[in-house]
């Protein structure tokens, strides 16, 4: 047990620092896609399309991503998908410097899918732990974030500096500093990912005698049915859908409030750092309050945060609510992903996890487009009132979660 002890602390490790590296490509580049999707597709019309083909091709890739890492090994898979990130951003800058609209899309929808991958690597750190780490493995992976939240703004200006001096456009110099990130995760994860977490975690599995993974697989639809694994699955679509919604337009709500671009980045700051910065201890929480315990506190969050954002367009009031939006998400991302680990045999992990993840993708396109559709006919806040409502969701499965003791372990 103790050598099993040594490899998930360095797999852990290992995924963590990967996910800082992505992190931070990934945040440099999205600072800078709305910019360019206006400037190649012609007009401010275009300015959200390049963020949607991201997130559709992450939402379509996660599935497919789950039923190949069965096949491959998490590293390989992982692996693979930063190397589409590469590929990605490569097409990203040639376009870039040439003004291709299709050519520039095409690389989005590529970044989407290395998103997705790595973004699995959460679910490969709650496998090679026991259930009682579970909810601090998967905590620590998104612990990447963080990195990349502070890390990620601050490349944008020397790498434009710097490729300027080559003759390029300086809109691909963020793009050009994703490119070298991304690669770095690759060969990280491509070189030191060993053992494989999938057949760690098949090891795992064995050293407990409640283990229930001797039976047949069952289907991802039977899974995703269970009291549960629902609940699981609606803590991270929900808690998704209500941060993308309320954060994506909380920037134009406070352009149109007359707002400096200082005042609307602190905000945003504010957002992604209740996102991250805590997730150690949402994790905790999960592994020794409990799972449904944890999904509960963050819908009650994000409640919290709806409420409060629209009821003042100044900076503080609104930087404590977008805070707190984040801190909500962190809660039922980190509580929904470990519920979820806990409900799958080692051969049910990768699809369903996958298809999940599908799920969480589709619902941060359906957040960041309706968001515009609503806030332009009806305002801010009613934008706040409808994510209150789905925040709502999350937080009554996990009551009765909690009253009917319906959600088991699986290792």
């Amino acid at each position: 047990m103790n050598d099993f002890s040594k490899i998930a602390r360095k797999t852990t490790i290992i995924l963590f620092l990967a996910q800082s590296l992505a992190s931070a490509g990934f945040i440099a580049a999205a600072t800078l896609n709305s910019i360019l999707g206006a400037k190649l597709g012609g007009g401010p019309a275009w300015a959200g399309v390049p963020s949607a083909v991201y997130l559709l091709g992450g939402a379509f890739a996660a599935s497919a991503w789950g039923y190949l890492m069965d096949v491959i090994g998490r590293r390989n898979g992982i692996a693979m998908g930063l190397a589409f990130g590469v590929v990605g951003t490569g097409l990203v800058i040639y376009s870039i410097n040439h003004g291709l609209l299709i050519g520039f899309l095409v690389g989005m929808l590529l970044m989407g899918v290395a998103n997705s991958a790595i973004m699995l690597g959460r679910f490969a750190a709650a496998e090679v732990n026991p259930p009682g780490n579970r909810g601090a493995a998967i905590s620590t992976v998104v612990l990447g974030g963080t990195f990349g939240s502070i890390f990620g703004p601050l490349i944008v200006g020397p790498a434009g500096t710097l490729v300027k001096t080559f003759g390029m456009d300086e809109l691909s110099g963020a793009y050009a500093a994703s490119f070298i990130l991304f690669g770095l995760a690759a060969v990280l994860v491509f070189v030191t990912l060993r053992p494989d977490p999938r057949d760690v975690g098949r090891e795992v599995a064995k050293l407990y005698p409640e283990a229930n993974s001797d039976g047949p697989a069952r289907s991802v639809w039977v899974i995703l049915r269970q009291p549960a694994a629902l609940a699981a699955l609606m803590a991270m679509v929900f808690g998704q859908v209500v941060m993308v919604a309320v954060m994506v337009i909380t920037s134009l709500h406070m352009k149109d409030h007359n707002h400096m671009l200082t005042d609307i980045s602190s905000v945003i700051a504010a957002h992604t750092f209740g996102m991250y910065a805590f997730s150690v201890i949402s994790g905790r929480l999960a592994d020794k309050w409990g799972r449904p315990q944890v999904i509960l506190t963050g819908a009650v969050v994000l409640v919290l945060s709806c409420v409060t954002a629209p009821l003042s367009p100044d900076v503080l009031p609104l930087a404590v609510s977008l805070f707190l939006l984040g801190l909500g998400w962190n809660f039922c991302f980190v509580g929904g992903s470990t519920l979820l680990a806990d409900q799958l045999s080692p051969s049910e992990r990768a699809r369903t996890q996958g298809t999940n993840d599908l799920f969480v993708g589709l619902a941060s396109a359906a957040g960041s487009l309706s968001a515009g559709i609503i806030f332009a006919s009806l305002g801010y806040a009613l934008v706040a009132v409808i994510g209150t409502g789905l925040a709502l969701i999350p937080g009554l499965l996990s009551i009765r979660l909690l009253m009917n003791k319906s959600h088991r372990v699986v290792v």
